[in-house]
């Protein structure tokens, strides 16, 4: 049996109290080692995924930048110490959203990793439902003839037009070993610049979708498997805050780590 590991996280771009946070997403990425990183949300031109793979080492950086406007300024990347064969990327169009793949071997076997960052709205929104529909249009013959791993934040909630959807296709790595999603993959309580506005936004956004004032909480970032593979671990990881400081966390998001194996 082969084995993979992979982790997606959100790094949170800005306000971002990037300089505190990193050391922490250096200590448990380096702890985890996984195969495969998916990240959303780096900071460019900096380039905070190459900034990470060189404290963690032995990475390959492949990173994909949004279009128009944001372009230059913010993307996603993969981080691999696989060999990659192959890398490729998907203008999603709206909201300067974009996805990429990469080709490795494990094992000498092909693996494609997918990684996006979905249309953001409060509602389950049609334009989320067209970027998947896009991703799976793309993925095509490809996902039928090599197994297949697709991650990131889809922005969305479990039981929304475009999660069923992605379920329709393939398995849901943390419901497949725990038989549902996590509690919520974000927001942490990481205080940062801004905090009241976007507290405040929250608010207003829960009251308009689910009439309550509470701040949200809800699972958005997945691990989504080819259902040729077998699903051997997922948990939630990078969430906990620093030990000197209860306000600062990895990131707004939780990451989600999944062991999974090559039938």
């Amino acid at each position: 049996m082969t084995r993979v590991s992979i982790v997606t996280f959100n790094l949170l771009n800005k306000p971002s109290r990037w300089e505190q946070r990193r050391g922490l997403i250096v200590d448990e990425l380096g702890s985890l080692q996984p195969d495969l990183i998916a990240l959303q949300e780096v900071a460019l031109p900096d380039n905070t995924a190459q900034w990470l793979a060189d404290r963690l080492g032995g990475y390959s950086v492949h990173t994909c930048s949004k279009t128009g406007p944001l372009h230059g300024q913010e993307g996603i990347a993969i981080l691999s110490r696989l060999p990659v064969d192959e890398f490729t990327a998907l203008d999603l169009r709206t909201q300067n959203r974009v996805a990429e793949r990469v080709r490795v071997r494990v094992g000498g076997r092909p693996l494609a990793l997918v990684n996006g960052h979905f249309f953001f709205h409060v509602v389950d929104h049609i334009q989320r439902v067209r970027q998947v529909q896009a991703l799976l249009r793309w993925l095509g013959d490809s996902a039928r003839h090599t197994p297949t791993v697709i991650c990131g934040d889809f922005n969305d909630t479990p039981g929304s037009r475009s999660i069923n959807l992605m379920r329709q296709h393939f398995v849901s790595a943390h419901s497949a070993r725990h038989g549902s999603e996590p509690d919520f993959t974000a927001p942490t309580l990481l205080k940062y610049e801004f905090s009241g506005v976007r507290r405040a936004l929250s608010r207003l956004g829960n009251a308009a979708v689910n009439r309550s004032f509470k701040p949200w909480r809800g699972t958005v970032d997945y691990i989504f498997v080819d259902p040729r593979m077998g699903v051997l671990d997922c948990r939630t990881v990078l969430k906990r805050p620093a030990a000197h400081d209860r306000t600062l966390y990895p990131s707004d998001h939780i990451g989600l780590a999944a062991t999974l194996a090559l039938a």
